[in-house]
């Protein structure tokens, strides 16, 4: 039987690449996610803006509430620090 995922893109404009690259290490530490990197398109590089365009997660639908809750602490705790994250569901 198929475990239905859910998938998410999510973004910071402004978020270094170390950053980015320390927010999937600990995502990747709660069972069942998965996540990596989505590269920044085109145009030309500025120190203003991140390296990366952002994060792909994957994950069960019926992830548990533990795993659930700290999922969104790590997104919260990242997002206190360095500001709101888009979040945007993937079919």
């Amino acid at each position: 039987m198929e475990v239905l995922k859910r998938k998410e893109h999510i973004f910071h404009s402004s978020l270094p690449l170390a950053v980015y690259r320390e927010v999937a290490a600990h995502l990747r530490q709660v069972e069942g996610v998965k996540t990596g990197f989505l590269s920044r398109e085109g145009g030309i590089f500025d120190y203003n803006q991140s390296q990366l365009q952002g994060l792909w997660l994957e994950y069960p639908e019926k992830l548990d509430t533990p795993r659930t809750l700290l999922l969104e602490a790590i997104l919260t705790y990242y997002a206190q620090c360095y500001g709101a994250w888009e979040r945007q569901s993937i079919q």
